[in-house]
């Protein structure tokens, strides 16, 4: 180990320099000497990596993930911020139609704040502060293979680096190497049962397109948002994300039979009937700046490795190894801060080292893990094909309630604070049947719904001109 970690302190090695990974490690160097294993080669700035081809599409960081990313790296908004980015009121800065296709007030009352950037400058700046720390070491272009160690505790990972394998002891492992992860089946191979995993796939394909934004758009131009209806497919959405460089980030959806593809010619099209034109008629006279980007790995896949009767000390999973999440909905770095700040709040009570100390990490990061699933499939279990299990009773009546919620929140902005704390993931589901939205829901009184986008005339002339 260089000289710069500490003598006498825990080993953790970390699996994955995504985001969960590096906020993981930032969370453990608090306690540990960290080793991130990432099998690729990092870029030097806000540039593509090869493992996450999901970031060419709209990212936002909901106002809980904000506080979590401040409470493990102090001031990374901030930072986000001074390279670029921009912190976006919601709703102020938004025009929105949610799936029920009600369009939200642009409300001024609500504290939420978004993280609005690409993603490519998101991760530079998170590798930027977590790699700068003196106890974090990075290795790159080193693969791990898999765990040693068995089914009581795990001792530290077998990796290749070139042409070379080696096994690296550790006090810790953690695995944080997304959707890929190949944690399953290396429990499996320790001796330890099969992780119980679900599946809701809405069948959702994404298309993204950059675009100058027009001269005359200023800098707080609002994000537009056009969400899907599950109620009637093939369901389709979009979004205009104006992030740094002055540039609009487009991302166009669809579900099976009405998916977007990566034809120029047709891109405009797509957005342009919508349900609602307003997105294509606010890119048909941009300038596009790049190709059309496809997704089609977009379900919903969860690991409930909580639940397992056994867990073998020294080994804990995190991120979207955990679960992964339609892209839409914005919750995976979220996720990824709160699952890192969960296990930073353990192991300040408890010893790293401990018997159990493991499990009760596994337990502490599913909190996030749990309401962030709860609210996407609460969605995307709605749409054809999407899961062999239907729909609960429990979840029909809950799914018409969250509806009610919705319509509620577009026109009262004490129900808009309550629903953006939930969707924020910063408080949890019971928010929602608080005085706050109960009342108004019940007694009103009630605005009649807008028509259309809430966009000002004056930002519509400078958008299209």
């Amino acid at each position: 180990m260089p000289d710069s970690v500490t003598i006498g302190r825990p080993t953790a090695l970390v699996i994955g320099a995504s985001a969960a990974g590096l906020f993981a490690a930032a969370a453990l160097s608090e306690f540990a000497n960290v080793v991130i294993i990432e099998r690729d080669h990092l870029p030097d700035g806000p540039e593509p990596r090869r493992g996450v081809p999901q970031a060419r599409h709209a990212h936002l960081v909901w106002s809980g993930g904000v506080l979590a990313f401040n409470a493990l790296l102090p001031g990374l908004t901030d930072d986000v911020v001074a390279r670029g980015g921009r912190m976006a009121h919601i709703m102020a800065d938004m025009v929105s139609r949610a799936p029920n296709e009600v369009w939200f007030r642009r409300f001024l009352a609500t504290h939420h704040r978004n993280v609005v950037c690409s993603r490519d400058l998101l991760d530079a700046v998170i590798r930027d502060r977590v790699l700068d720390h003196p106890r974090i070491i990075l290795r790159e272009n080193t693969t791990a293979l898999s765990l040693k160690g068995d089914a009581a505790r795990v001792t530290g990972l077998r990796v290749r680096s070139g042409e070379e394998e080696l096994t690296i002891s550790a006090d810790l492992v953690v695995d944080a190497s997304g959707r890929g992860s190949r944690a399953a089946q290396w429990l499996i191979d320790l001796g330890l049962a099969k992780v119980t995993e679900r599946e809701v796939n809405a069948g959702i394909t994404y298309a993204t397109r950059l675009y100058k934004a027009p001269a005359s758009a200023s800098s707080d131009f609002p994000l537009i948002n056009v969400q899907a209806n599950p109620a009637s497919p093939p369901s389709q959405g979009g979004i205009i994300l104006p992030i740094e460089n002055n540039q609009w980030l487009v991302t166009l959806g669809g579900t099976r039979g009405g998916e977007p593809t990566a034809n120029s010619d047709a891109f405009v099209a797509f957005a342009l009937n919508l349900g609602d034109p307003i997105i294509g008629e606010l890119i048909q006279n941009a300038e596009p700046i790049s190709d059309i980007v496809t997704t089609h790995s977009t379900a919903n896949h969860r690991r409930y490795y909580e639940k397992m009767k056994r867990w073998p000390d020294g080994f804990t999973v995190l991120g979207d190894a955990v679960a992964a999440y339609n892209p839409v909905y914005g919750h995976g770095l979220t996720v990824a801060a709160q699952g890192a700040v969960a296990i930073r709040d353990v192991l300040r009570s408890t010893d790293l080292t401990a018997t159990g100390t493991a499990r009760r990490l596994q337990r502490a990061a599913s909190h996030p893990v749990a309401a962030a699933w709860d609210l996407a499939i609460g969605q995307d279990a709605f749409y054809p094909g999407a899961t062999d299990t239907p729909p609960t009773t429990v979840e029909k009546v809950l799914a018409r309630f969250v509806d009610r919620a919705v319509a509620t929140g577009a026109r009262n902005p004490r129900a808009m604070g309550a629903l953006l704390d939930v969707m924020s993931l910063e408080k949890p589901a019971t928010r929602l049947f608080s005085p706050d939205m109960l009342i108004p829901i019940l007694f009103g009184p009630k605005k009649q719904h807008l028509q259309g986008p809430p966009l000002t005339e004056a930002e519509r002339k400078a958008a299209v001109r």
